[in-house]
């Protein structure tokens, strides 16, 4: 298209039509194929890596649809001679690659229906990713301008995890249940709000901390950006990938459904009791993702193209670590849900890193959401689904807590050191749109910068959590 090179629409035409045909044909040979070793499978058992190559080829041919659908779309009714010629052939091709992408998918009577609960090995065998290995890891860690290895961030984030759980022995004690952290966590688990009332909950915990941020002149936040978020419910449907929250304009909040069964209930409830939410509700709203995305679409429009996760959610999560130093969280009872969130993030590093590293099945991933973190069985299983889903980027969970810890870094080099007020830090970080945090350092601290400028910022060996 950039070249505008035309097209002879009489020699296209019969290419167009050739090349459905040779699809079709392919089709027939591959159903065989896939029936062949889905009937292998019923009687011998499932094989998830053939379901997976099954997915992966499924995907691949639904793109490619997309890509003919586009094509064909850019020429159609604006280019009359070439419009009358590829009509026809084109959405025979078009179908043609519909029909091979179905001839991957499962039955759907051999689905199993959303609402049992899966046996580990079921776990295992949902569409989960497939792990990319260490080679792909350093290459998009490169892309996003971290200078660590997979095996190193691993080691960071259990590091960062040792000293969650030392905090939480410690806000256990304050609690009254000694080192004893299940009990603790236990008992705030137990102060969740009757179903109807966890949005009066949101609204409460997200106004608490927008006039913290006013009285201590942390961030701008414009009248509109406070007057513009709304709150929505989470499908229970949504819950089986997302039993949290997630933000932006609209906060939308798990809670328990009518046509959830009882179990499921009593874990949305407790998974997202107050305690828990006040770590949340301001990482979805303000200063989180609704006043970023309030900000971003605003000023610097144009770096939307750099957008990147460690930005996106580092920010978010830096808030948390922030007002922690701050002393934000003023009970034990908080400071218990604040910390059980920042261990949820190092176990993301460490679960999802070593799911891509083959050193984790799905299922070892959700044992170490419940056994490590104390995650509801039914959530940490929504999480891992949530990680590990096709088209999910390979690091964005483990870019949480690495990109929060960059801003804390970036925050001590910049406002602790006394060389600009938090307030100027954080409207500089937000004015400037979202770019790697390496890039926000180099542009806020005047650093210069060459065309061949490789990542050189080993964040971690200058992280301390206070």
């Amino acid at each position: 298209r950039r070249s505008q090179k035309k097209y002879d629409p009489q020699r296209l035409a019969p290419r167009l039509e050739g090349l459905a045909q040779e699809i079709e044909r392919e089709e027939q040979r591959v159903k065989g194929e896939v029936m062949k070793s889905r009937k292998h499978q019923k009687e011998k058992g499932p094989d998830a890596n053939r379901e997976r190559i099954f997915k992966t080829a499924e995907e691949g041919c639904r793109e490619l649809q997309r890509v003919v659908d586009n094509w064909f779309n850019y020429y159609r009714g604006y280019d009359p001679l070439l419009t009358w010629w590829i009509t026809a052939p084109s959405k025979k091709l078009s179908a043609a690659l519909g029909s091979y992408a179905d001839a991957f998918k499962p039955d759907p009577k051999d689905t199993p229906k959303p609402s049992s609960k899966p046996t580990p090995a079921e776990f295992n065998d949902e569409n989960h990713s497939l792990p990319v290995g260490a080679e792909h890891l350093a290459s998009l860690l490169s892309r996003e301008m971290i200078p660590y290895s997979a095996g190193e961030l691993v080691e960071i984030g259990k590091k960062e995890l040792a000293w969650c759980v030392n905090q939480q022995k410690k806000a256990a004690a304050e609690l009254g249940f000694g080192d004893d952290i299940a009990a603790a966590l236990e008992h705030v688990k137990k102060k969740h709000v009757p179903p109807g009332e966890q949005s009066a909950v949101i609204r409460r915990l997200a106004l608490e901390a927008i006039d913290y941020l006013e009285e201590n002149a942390l961030v701008t936040i414009p009248q509109l950006a406070k007057d513009s978020w709304r709150v929505g419910m989470m499908s229970p449907a949504r819950q089986r990938y997302n039993p949290f929250f997630t933000g932006g304009s609209t906060i939308s909040v798990s809670y328990p459904h009518l046509d959830m069964n009882h179990a499921d209930k009593l874990m949305s409830m407790r998974g997202n009791n107050p305690h828990f939410s006040a770590a949340t509700v301001h990482h979805e709203l303000i200063p989180g993702h609704h006043l970023q995305d309030f900000m971003t679409s605003r000023y610097n429009t144009h770096r939307g193209i750099y957008r990147t996760v460690f930005w996106t959610e580092g920010w978010a999560l830096y808030w948390e670590m922030l007002l922690w130093d701050l002393g934000f969280p003023k009970t034990p009872e908080d400071r218990m849900g604040f910390l059980f969130w920042r261990m949820h993030r190092c176990v993301r590093i460490i679960f999802s890193l070593g799911y891509h590293l083959d050193q984790y099945t799905p299922q070892q991933c959700v044992d170490m959401l419940v056994e490590v973190v104390g995650h509801e069985r039914t959530h940490a299983e929504g999480e891992v689904r949530r990680s590990l889903a096709p088209g999910t980027p390979v690091l964005y969970q483990c870019a949480y807590m690495l990109g929060g810890m960059q801003f804390h870094v970036l925050h001590k080099e910049l406002v602790l050191s006394g060389k600009m007020t938090a307030r100027e830090f954080h409207d500089r970080i937000l004015r400037g749109n979202r770019i790697p945090v390496e890039m926000v350092r180099a542009e806020i601290s005047d650093l210069p910068l060459r065309r061949d400028y490789k990542t050189n910022w080993r964040f971690a060996e200058e992280f301390k959590s206070n």
